[in-house]
């Protein structure tokens, strides 16, 4: 009996030892699982917040740039303003130096068609991006691990550099122009200058509240009496509208062949007012016979005693001879 006794001890025994160690076994194992788990997490998320994507394949170009201008890794690349890749690693090109390549990673779906070009821009912040400029071929496309040109394009901020030496050559002469401008401004006749520019301004204005009350005014009734001249010239346009035309035409024609017969006969003489106006020897004789009469009259006044002969004791008397 002792011996099955301590046989059963000890397969006892045994079994405590065996599920003791794989108690502990599967806890470490657990521990290091969810280590590795945490491990994987970290690393993708680092590489997602990168822009680096770990389950989709790599498809990569090479840009070679004289210059990167603060280019680094993980940048965005952009193709007509759309993120399509990251830039993956940047190297520099000793076999041609001044150069250096900068490998993107860009979607596979991306067609980048022959031609394309590459630039970068930094923004005010400061901050670089890649920029593609896809050329419009649609026959031909570059191959993964292609190399493609690329250039730096300044933006504002290149712009405002470039344009600093003009200015400091333009500063001597800002300063000049200044100087001008306060002797100008120190003048005395400035401020009558604005004070008359103040005074027709107000005149502008009060000849505006006049304009603008003959307008209200004004106007309305000008406007008035202009439609009662129309309506005065429609009135008479009527009536010029019944009057006969032709019968009136026909007395106008009729008076002027009156008025050139009377015209004839002036210039004839058989009749008495054409020797009148043609004749000059009637004319000479009216007028011979007015001064006759002149001086018949003339005489009569100063010899009355010639012509008239009157006695209270009808005595005739002789005549005065003189």
């Amino acid at each position: 009996m002792r011996p099955l006794k301590n046989l059963c001890k000890t397969r006892t025994n045994r079994i405590i030892i065996q599920h003791t160690f794989m108690k502990g076994f599967n806890k470490e194992v657990k521990i290091g699982i969810a280590g590795i788990a945490a491990l994987l997490l970290l690393i993708y998320g680092i590489n997602y917040l990168k822009g680096v994507s770990l389950f989709k394949p790599s498809n990569f170009f090479y840009v070679q740039f004289e210059d990167i201008n603060g280019l680094a890794k993980s940048s965005p690349v952009f193709a007509d303003g759309f993120k399509v890749g990251i830039v993956s690693d940047l190297q520099y090109d000793y076999i041609h130096p001044g150069n250096v390549i900068a490998e993107i990673d860009v979607d596979p779906s991306l067609r980048i068609p022959k031609g394309s070009t590459a630039e970068l821009q930094a923004d005010l912040l400061g901050a670089v991006k890649l920029n593609l400029l896809l050329s419009n071929n649609p026959r031909e496309k570059l191959n993964y691990g292609d190399t493609i040109s690329g250039s730096v394009n300044a933006g504002a901020l290149g712009k405002a550099a470039a344009m600093i030496p003009t200015l400091e050559k333009m500063l001597p002469k800002l300063d000049s122009i200044m100087v001008s401008l306060n002797k100008i401004l120190s003048d005395p006749a400035i401020p009558a200058t604005l004070h008359n520019v103040e005074s027709l301004t107000a005149s502008l204005n009060n000849n505006s509240k006049q304009l603008e009350r003959i307008m209200h005014n004004d106007i309305p009734q000008l406007t008035g009496k202009l439609h009662e001249i129309s309506d005065n010239f429609s009135v008479i346009s009527g009536n010029l509208k019944q009057i006969d035309y032709a019968a009136t035409m026909n007395k106008v024609d009729q008076t002027l062949a009156n008025v050139q017969q009377i015209t004839e006969k002036l210039e004839r003489q058989d009749n008495t007012v054409g020797l009148l106006l043609n004749d000059p020897s009637l004319y000479n004789n009216l007028n011979q016979t007015a001064v006759n009469a002149a001086n018949l009259l003339n005489d009569l006044q100063n010899h009355p005693k010639r012509y008239v002969h009157f006695s209270i004791f009808g005595k005739k008397e002789k005549d005065d001879k003189h």
